[in-house]
């Protein structure tokens, strides 16, 4: 058995990554229900409806990533300026944008926070954090789902 010293060390070097995941899962929430409000155009109601579901799932998402943090007894990040010091997501910006950059933009978006999950669920196998690796694992597979939704988009 590794020393404690070991595992708690494991444990706050997970819940790095972890905290990472999820700024990038709440920001990229937050721009999602943004173009969810400002979309337009002939795939409207398409759109509309599929940036609901998604900001929907990764807020749940959200939940979870910040509750194995705790689980790791590790303070979980909760504000927007903790978000934004450890976040790969690029905000969407107040200018209005097309439909299709819109796609395109959280297509980009949803493509990094798999890598941050990638990354984290390799370091979860490393040290055999088993539950933080399979919230990852869970994690690449709803993100996969949404690339895939947004590339029939572009």
């Amino acid at each position: 058995m590794p020393p404690k010293s070991s595992i708690k060390n494991s444990a706050t070097q997970m819940a790095k990554h972890l905290a990472e995941v999820l700024s990038d899962t709440y920001l990229l929430m937050i721009k999602t229900h943004g173009y969810h409000w400002n979309v337009t155009g002939s795939l409207f109601p398409q759109l509309h409806t599929l940036f609901e579901t998604q900001y929907n799932e990764l807020f749940l998402a959200a939940d979870d990533v910040a509750e194995r943090i705790r689980a790791l007894n590790c303070p979980a990040p909760g504000s927007t300026q903790a978000f934004h010091n450890k976040t790969s997501i690029k905000e969407a910006g107040d200018k209005p944008i097309s439909a299709s950059a819109m796609v395109k933009d959280l297509l980009k978006s949803h493509e990094q926070i798999r890598t941050r999950i990638e990354t984290a669920r390799a370091f979860a196998e490393e040290v055999g954090d088993t539950g933080s690796e399979d919230l990852m694992i869970g994690r690449l597979r709803a993100h996969d789902k949404i690339i895939w939704m947004l590339r029939a988009q572009v």
